[in-house]
Protein backbone atom coordinates (compact mmCIF):
# COMPACT_ATOMS: atom_id res chain seq x y z
CA UNK A 1 0.00 0.00 0.00
CA UNK A 2 0.96 3.48 -0.63
CA UNK A 3 1.19 6.33 2.02
CA UNK A 4 1.32 10.01 0.00
CA UNK A 5 3.75 8.28 -2.39
CA UNK A 6 5.64 5.39 -0.45
CA UNK A 7 5.45 1.91 0.06
CA UNK A 8 4.33 0.16 3.50
CA UNK A 9 4.31 -3.37 3.67
CA UNK A 10 1.56 -5.27 5.50
CA UNK A 11 3.94 -8.17 6.73
CA UNK A 12 6.42 -5.49 8.60
CA UNK A 13 7.16 -3.60 11.19
CA UNK A 14 8.14 -0.45 11.59
CA UNK A 15 10.84 1.63 14.07
CA UNK A 16 8.99 4.70 15.88
CA UNK A 17 12.73 6.51 16.33
CA UNK A 18 12.69 8.07 12.78
CA UNK A 19 15.75 5.58 11.83
CA UNK A 20 13.30 4.92 8.47
CA UNK A 21 13.60 1.11 9.18
CA UNK A 22 12.16 -1.92 8.35
CA UNK A 23 11.63 -5.49 10.52
CA UNK A 24 10.14 -8.65 9.08
CA UNK A 25 9.65 -11.80 11.32
CA UNK A 26 10.82 -14.94 9.02
CA UNK A 27 10.81 -17.81 11.03
CA UNK A 28 13.59 -17.57 14.38
CA UNK A 29 14.99 -14.81 12.27
CA UNK A 30 14.54 -10.62 11.73
CA UNK A 31 15.31 -8.87 8.37
CA UNK A 32 16.11 -5.35 8.88
CA UNK A 33 16.31 -3.13 6.04
CA UNK A 34 15.87 0.57 4.99
CA UNK A 35 11.99 2.00 4.01
CA UNK A 36 11.64 3.51 0.75
CA UNK A 37 11.21 7.04 2.82
CA UNK A 38 14.43 6.55 4.33
CA UNK A 39 15.86 6.16 0.43
CA UNK A 40 14.31 9.04 -0.46
CA UNK A 41 15.39 11.15 2.52
CA UNK A 42 18.98 9.62 2.27
CA UNK A 43 18.51 10.62 -1.96
CA UNK A 44 22.39 9.48 -2.44
CA UNK A 45 24.58 6.92 -0.72
CA UNK A 46 28.35 7.56 -0.22
CA UNK A 47 28.92 4.60 2.81
CA UNK A 48 27.49 2.17 4.58
CA UNK A 49 29.28 0.67 7.80
CA UNK A 50 27.58 -2.40 8.71
CA UNK A 51 28.18 -5.20 11.71
CA UNK A 52 29.42 -8.15 11.18
CA UNK A 53 28.15 -11.96 11.46
CA UNK A 54 28.41 -12.65 15.68
CA UNK A 55 27.89 -8.96 16.59
CA UNK A 56 25.07 -8.30 19.41
CA UNK A 57 23.17 -5.25 18.90
CA UNK A 58 20.50 -4.02 20.90
CA UNK A 59 16.86 -2.66 20.47
CA UNK A 60 17.16 1.43 19.40
CA UNK A 61 20.83 1.26 19.70
CA UNK A 62 22.78 2.16 16.15
CA UNK A 63 23.89 -0.98 14.62
CA UNK A 64 25.75 0.44 11.63
CA UNK A 65 26.53 4.19 10.24
CA UNK A 66 25.12 5.66 6.82
CA UNK A 67 26.53 8.35 5.21
CA UNK A 68 25.22 10.65 2.23
CA UNK A 69 26.77 13.25 0.44
CA UNK A 70 24.79 15.93 2.93
CA UNK A 71 24.73 14.21 6.33
CA UNK A 72 25.53 11.37 8.43
CA UNK A 73 23.03 9.23 10.22
CA UNK A 74 22.62 6.03 12.95
CA UNK A 75 21.01 2.55 12.06
CA UNK A 76 19.17 1.89 14.74
CA UNK A 77 17.97 -1.80 15.40
CA UNK A 78 14.67 -2.76 15.74
CA UNK A 79 14.96 -5.61 17.78
CA UNK A 80 18.46 -7.38 20.33
CA UNK A 81 19.81 -10.36 19.07
CA UNK A 82 22.89 -11.64 17.39
CA UNK A 83 23.84 -10.37 13.68
CA UNK A 84 23.89 -13.53 12.09
CA UNK A 85 23.97 -12.89 8.06
CA UNK A 86 25.17 -9.30 6.60
CA UNK A 87 24.33 -8.38 3.23
CA UNK A 88 27.35 -7.63 1.54
CA UNK A 89 26.14 -6.22 -1.85
CA UNK A 90 24.76 -3.55 0.28
CA UNK A 91 28.14 -3.54 2.07
CA UNK A 92 30.35 -2.96 -0.62
CA UNK A 93 27.53 -0.81 -2.76
CA UNK A 94 24.91 0.85 -0.54
CA UNK A 95 23.11 2.31 -3.59
CA UNK A 96 22.28 -0.79 -4.60
CA UNK A 97 19.16 -0.20 -1.49
CA UNK A 98 17.36 2.00 -4.10
CA UNK A 99 16.74 -0.01 -6.60
CA UNK A 100 14.70 -2.10 -4.23
CA UNK A 101 14.53 -1.55 -0.75
CA UNK A 102 12.00 -4.26 0.70
CA UNK A 103 14.53 -6.53 -1.23
CA UNK A 104 17.97 -5.19 -0.38
CA UNK A 105 18.24 -5.78 3.25
CA UNK A 106 20.52 -5.05 5.22
CA UNK A 107 21.26 -7.56 8.22
CA UNK A 108 19.57 -10.90 9.84
CA UNK A 109 19.28 -10.89 13.74
CA UNK A 110 18.31 -14.00 15.90
CA UNK A 111 16.36 -11.87 18.16
CA UNK A 112 16.62 -12.51 21.76
CA UNK A 113 13.34 -11.03 23.10
CA UNK A 114 11.35 -10.94 20.07
CA UNK A 115 8.29 -11.02 21.60
CA UNK A 116 8.72 -8.17 24.10
CA UNK A 117 10.63 -6.00 21.72
CA UNK A 118 7.84 -6.01 18.56
CA UNK A 119 5.76 -4.29 20.99
CA UNK A 120 7.96 -0.97 21.02
CA UNK A 121 8.11 -1.46 17.09
CA UNK A 122 5.07 -0.23 14.69
CA UNK A 123 2.48 -2.59 12.74
CA UNK A 124 1.43 -1.62 9.62
CA UNK A 125 -1.53 0.08 11.13
CA UNK A 126 0.62 2.84 13.06
CA UNK A 127 2.87 2.92 10.46
CA UNK A 128 0.37 4.20 7.84
CA UNK A 129 -0.23 6.83 10.45
CA UNK A 130 3.13 8.05 11.78
CA UNK A 131 4.54 7.83 7.87
CA UNK A 132 1.43 9.83 6.54
CA UNK A 133 2.03 12.81 8.83
CA UNK A 134 6.71 12.07 8.62
CA UNK A 135 6.01 12.90 5.23
CA UNK A 136 3.85 15.69 5.42
CA UNK A 137 6.43 17.45 7.62
CA UNK A 138 9.25 16.10 5.07
CA UNK A 139 7.38 18.26 2.39
CA UNK A 140 6.57 21.29 4.84
CA UNK A 141 10.00 21.78 5.17
CA UNK A 142 11.49 21.74 2.12
CA UNK A 143 9.06 24.49 0.73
Amino acid sequence: MEVEGFELREDLYYDPWGAYIWAKVEGDMVIVGITPLGVAVAKDFAYMELPFEGDEVKQEEAFGVIETIKATGELLAPVSGEVTEVNEEVRSDPAAIKEAPYEKWLIKIKPSNLEEELKNLMDFEKAKEWYAEEIKKLREDEV
